[in-house]
């Protein structure tokens, strides 16, 4: 198979003097650089493009130069040993090496267990089975970087047991054991989908149990709102920050106190109070998430978890304001108000509705779009003709490989951030 094309198209940047300019800490270096192409590989959790869609969602928005590619190689009933896309070293050799990866993460460990009461010799199969999966991508690319994933939960919180006497999470749990083992031994990444995941279902089910069974219905894949909390250990593992950008203005001085991750210009008035800001990044669109929230599944991952906090602070603070209440729109548009001590404290903007989260779900449309091209080309036409005489089908695939590249070029352009005008009023 002929891996995906890396187009990177960047918006010119504005010609600008910052009046403002407040020094951007330096965090640590995000685990996706620039040329890197990424491979996730698991099973059916994987194959439902939510938290890999997440991840690179976030890697764009949060670093709009990144120039990497993301595939994802899920197939739903896999095993260590393979599945319905053939033994493991076929799904190795055709849906894994052709990329050519530098970073790949594995999630495995669901269908291992056999949703039954396992044993010993279970167990040998699945660790040998990993060894086995780490070594062979090593010998075609010894300098890959790997994340091992311990595997998402089976549903035993929510909902009473089925396999006594402990359920069957505990048996992902154990696989869960043995990869943080493994990978000390190995010189693995590790991210935790497990553990997070049961916690965060512990508090939501505490709140509202109705819901809570919802996040995961049929007690193995979740919805959007389980991959969000899935997606945020990724990201941890990957020294994501939490921060979008971080700005603070007095009103009275007329000063910008901190502008991390963001570039304050033309500042000026006092009724109304003016100024444009370029952020160095996009927040997670979880304004448009939660529109769609039909089932509210999502607004009780987000309260029930710290996803928020880790993955997506925009904040924003107006200290000097004389007592009252005020709006903020951005480029004329209303965004909230709140009183000069809720302002003072720090707003975050990165769960409303703003110009910045539009944008962001503007990106969130074409990653989807992109990832939906590849998985149309490779499971409905790659994999199912490889076998038969269709005179077409290599142009097919090549054509295919083509809009998806010029999607991924409108994603990239899309994930550019753009200059806003902010405007505090008194709300009269």
């Amino acid at each position: 198979m002929r891996p995906l094309a890396k187009p990177f198209c960047a918006l010119p940047l504005l010609a600008a003097t910052y009046a403002f300019s407040g020094a951007t800490p330096e965090p640590q270096s995000f685990y996706v650089h620039s040329g890197d192409t990424v491979v996730f590989y698991g099973d059916s959790i994987t194959e439902q493009r939510l938290y890999t869609n997440i991840t690179e969602l976030y890697a764009l928005t949060r670093n709009p130069k990144l120039n990497a590619t993301f595939i994802n190689s899920g197939w739903g009933g896999d095993k260590v040993t393979g599945g319905g896309g053939g033994p493991i070293d076929l799904r190795l050799q055709r849906d894994v090496y052709p990329y050519k990866p530098t970073v790949m993460t594995i999630m495995l460990g669901m269908n291992d267990g056999r949703y039954a009461n396992h044993t010993a010799a279970d167990d040998d199969v699945y660790y040998s089975g990993y060894r086995h999966i780490i070594e062979s991508v090593r010998q075609h690319f010894p300098n890959i970087r790997i994340t091992a994933v311990e595997p998402s939960p089976f549903d035993d919180v929510t909902r009473p047991i089925t396999l006594q006497p402990s359920g069957y999470n505990e048996i992902l749990l154990k696989y869960s054991s043995w990869i943080r083992r493994y990978a000390k031994e190995a010189n693995l990444e590790v991210a935790d989908f497990n553990n997070p995941v049961v916690d965060m279902l512990r508090l939501a089910a505490g709140s509202d149990s109705a819901t809570a069974q919802k996040i995961i219905p049929d007690r193995v894949h979740p919805g959007l709102a389980g991959h969000l909390v899935m997606a945020e250990q990724l990201l941890k593992a990957w020294n994501a920050r939490e921060v979008v950008s971080a700005v603070t203005i007095d009103a009275r001085s007329g000063k910008v106190l901190q502008s991390d991750f963001a570039h304050i210009t033309n500042l000026h008035g006092n009724n109304p109070f003016i100024w444009t800001e370029l952020d160095d990044a996009l927040p997670l669109p979880f304004a448009n998430m939660l529109a769609n929230d039909r089932d509210h599944t999502v607004a009780l991952a987000l309260k029930s978890s710290d996803v928020t906090q880790a993955l997506n602070e925009q904040m924003l603070r107006i200290t000097g304001l004389s007592a009252g209440s005020y709006k903020l729109t951005i480029d004329g548009e209303f965004v909230g108000q709140w009183t000069n001590n809720e302002l003072a404290h720090g707003v975050n903007l990165a769960v409303l509705e703003t110009p910045m989260e539009m944008q962001a779900a503007e990106v969130r449309d074409l990653t989807s779009r992109h990832i939906d091209i590849h998985q149309f080309r490779w499971r409905t036409l790659q994999v199912p003709l490889q076998d038969s005489d269709v005179e077409h089908l290599d142009s097919t695939l090549k054509a295919l490989d083509a809009v998806e590249a010029d999607v991924v070029r409108l994603q990239r352009a899309a994930a550019q951030p753009r200059p806003h005008v902010f405007q505090i009023v008194p709300a009269a």
